[in-house]
């Protein structure tokens, strides 16, 4: 991979018709190759065979074909969820996993920075520091990747989540050009509900987001009722505390009419209880209606931090406390554990370059 050369996935559809014209080519071209670019299952220049041959090797001499090469794969036992590690052009590396759904959908998790400056306290990807942002090329070919392989078997990538290595609104110009293109209807047509941000908490942007006018689904990562227990675990709090957040993502149900999602990671012995469960419930009320909310539930993965997953009856007993309360409640299925894809476990491993593609 060319790390000197702009990736295709980087480059405007103005820039690309200005190169095109540049070249003696007709600027309709620019819409033809993005087009296979996002539903296509070609590999590499060479085979996107609907193009003229002196065209593609001249294509090939400007642009690299994608912004990410894959290092690794890996597939969980349940032969459904599967992680690539990608190299970056600069060599960095982050993941991303497909995880299909019972045939019913294809939901990609995208990584926007290598590594992540949040550091919460039960996350891999925060052991490792922030690295650098992603660029949005970088993020919509993450995509790509899974989706040239589902188009091969006659699918395609029908949700996104942003839920991958990085805090997306930490990179918030890249991983918002990079939704915009997954939904452009010339591009992945993603629906834009079908698209989902997940934030650790950052408030101004989380009000910029609101203001952009998409409906977007926004998650939330909560992880406590309360400013001591949320600190302790989520360094991000010390600034902006739980009072601020609820009330920001109050204000994003107002500005998009899109429920929010808290993402809640049980902890055992830390953030588990029923009074917890209590105490969480009436902060959710007094930020709106029980209709506006939605608390997914996630018993801790392994990882950092020596946490326990609660047991089974706890994680039941906090959940029925939220919906006594009128909350919607649900239970994570803990998907590609085995293999390190799980909520909180993506980081970069050496031991990982040794499953090739």
């Amino acid at each position: 991979m060319a790390a000197d050369l702009s990736a295709i996935s980087d480059t405007s559809e103005q820039d690309l018709v200005a190169w095109l014209v540049g070249h003696g080519e007709p600027a309709y071209r620019a819409k033809q190759i993005r087009r296979s670019l996002a539903r296509g299952s070609a590999a590499s220049w060479d085979e996107l065979t609907n193009l003229p041959k002196p065209l593609r090797d001249a294509l090939a001499g400007a642009y690299r074909w994608m912004a990410v090469e894959p290092v690794a794969e890996q597939a969980s036992a349940d032969g459904e969820t599967r992680k690539v590690l990608l190299r970056l052009r600069d060599g960095y590396l982050v993941e991303t996993v497909l995880m299909p759904h019972h045939g019913d959908r294809n939901a990609i998790c995208v990584s926007t920075q290598a590594g992540c400056a949040m550091r919460c306290a039960f996350c891999a990807t925060g052991e490792m520091g922030l690295t650098r942002h992603l660029s949005a090329g970088e993020i919509v070919d993450q995509v790509r990747y899974w989706q040239r392989d589902l188009v091969r078997r006659g699918d395609r990538v029908s949700h996104v989540v942003y839920m991958g290595m990085g805090e997306p609104l930490h990179n918030y110009a890249a991983t918002l050009a990079s939704a915009r293109m997954l939904m452009d209807a010339a591009l992945f047509a993603i629906s834009p509900r079908r698209i989902t941000i997940s934030t650790s908490g950052l408030v101004p942007q989380m009000d910029r987001l609101a203001r952009e006018g998409l409906p977007l689904n926004l998650a939330v990562s909560l992880h406590a009722p309360d400013d001591a227990t949320r600190s302790a675990i989520m360094p991000v709090n010390r600034r902006w505390g739980v009072e601020a957040v609820l009330a920001a993502a109050a204000r994003y149900v107002t500005a998009t009419r899109r429920r929010i999602t808290f993402e809640y990671v049980l902890l055992a012995g830390v953030n588990d209880s029923s009074a917890t469960a209590r105490a969480l419930a009436a902060a959710l009320r007094a930020h709106g209606r029980t209709a506006d909310f939605h608390v997914n539930l996630i018993p801790v993965n392994a990882g950092p931090g020596g946490f326990r997953r609660p047991s089974a009856e706890t994680t039941e007993r906090f959940a029925e406390v939220l919906r006594a309360a009128g909350i919607v409640a649900t239970v994570r299925i803990s998907k590609g554990q085995d293999i390190a894809a799980g909520c909180g476990q993506l980081k970069v491993d050496e031991p990982e370059l040794a499953v090739k593609v």
